[in-house]
């Protein structure tokens, strides 16, 4: 009895990349598939990818095949590669999907292979991007400088605060992205200084070289096993960076009083300074003195009357409503 092999319905590869890597940066199976197919094939002449196949040697076919002539390509056991090139390759898809559940077909091996991947972080580019596009099109945002814009980095760190402290995940995650909104439009705003331009790339580089240079413990040599020992550890880098004539010097005068009060009793603490706190009997000087000792006990005042002020507002609020019922 002799029997027949069924002949090899080839593969149909539809070979991904994104566009947050730079063209001509393919995994090693993208380049051994290219250089192994019978047939490659692009919808899109302008596509990234096609002067860097083309510099490699390998031959594109600038093509808009439908699903039929795709599967009727592959006939004989041929293996076709098609570029994806976005939303046109939904029609394709859809097709070869169609022949597939049709049942009456003999389909060749579909495979999606992903030539390239975004890392941790690579959305910021499309952010990048985006804010590009409004500051240049966009005629309210177009028109703003840094200092029009000021108050909005206040307003949305204390909408991050309140969302903080409120538990709510969604509203986390959404007001992170207006603090962060905030960083690139004034980093696209500065790139254009006539006489000290800068770009985001530059507000990274810097904060990376601040973040390793601060964290020896991390990226060097030296050791902090404590969370008071990497404190020391950034203390001492920081002031060896900014070599600040006084312990006051760049601690904002524009923030809350009792944050300031805070930072300014925790500088003198630090730097083992005796300085006597104000003894005028003000209220001043004993909100003063409650935040230095607040301070000094690891508290956060600042942190502690917001977490006050916010069960205040909830008993207010709860009175309220019992008063409405009780006048109902």
């Amino acid at each position: 009895m002799t029997t027949t092999t069924p002949p090899d319905t080839g593969r149909i590869v539809l070979l991904t990349a994104s566009h947050r890597v730079a063209p001509g940066l393919l995994s090693w199976p993208a380049w051994q598939t290219l250089r192994a197919a019978d047939r490659v094939l692009c919808a899109d002449p302008g596509h990234p990818q096609l002067p860097y196949l083309r510099e490699a040697g390998v031959t594109v076919e600038i093509a808009e095949p439908t699903a039929r002539e795709l599967v009727d390509g592959c006939a004989r056991g041929a293996t076709v590669v098609v570029l994806a090139c976005g939303e046109g390759d939904r029609a394709l898809t859809d097709g070869l999907a169609r022949l597939a559940g049709s049942g009456r077909e003999r389909m060749p091996d579909l495979e999606l292979l992903p030539g390239s991947y975004d890392l941790p972080g690579s959305r910021f580019l499309d952010l990048v991007q985006v804010m590009d596009r409004i500051r240049s099109e966009c005629p309210w945002t177009g028109g703003r400088t840094h200092r029009a814009l000021a108050k909005y980095a206040i307003e949305e760190a204390y909408e991050l605060v309140d969302a903080i402290e409120d538990g709510d995940r969604d509203d986390l995650r959404e007001e992170l992205g207006d603090v962060l909104l905030q960083v690139v439009l004034h980093a696209r705003i500065a790139e254009e200084d006539e006489e000290a331009p800068f770009s985001v790339d530059d507000v990274t580089g810097t904060l990376v070289e601040k973040l390793i240079h601060r964290h020896p413990h991390v990226f060097g040599a030296e050791r902090a096993e404590t969370p008071d020992e990497v404190r020391e550890h950034w203390l001492r880098t920081k002031a060896e960076e900014k070599r600040r004539a006084s312990v006051t010097d760049g601690i904002p005068q524009g923030q809350p009083a009792l944050a300031l009060a805070t930072k300014l009793a925790s500088r003198v603490r630090l730097a083992g300074l005796d300085v006597p706190l104000p003894a005028d009997g003000t209220v001043g000087s004993e909100l003063l003195a409650l935040a230095a000792r607040a301070e000094a006990s690891g508290i956060d005042p600042e942190t502690a009357l917001r977490a006050t002020a916010r069960a205040y507002r909830s008993a207010i609020r709860a009175t309220e409503a019992e008063s409405e019922s009780e006048s109902a």
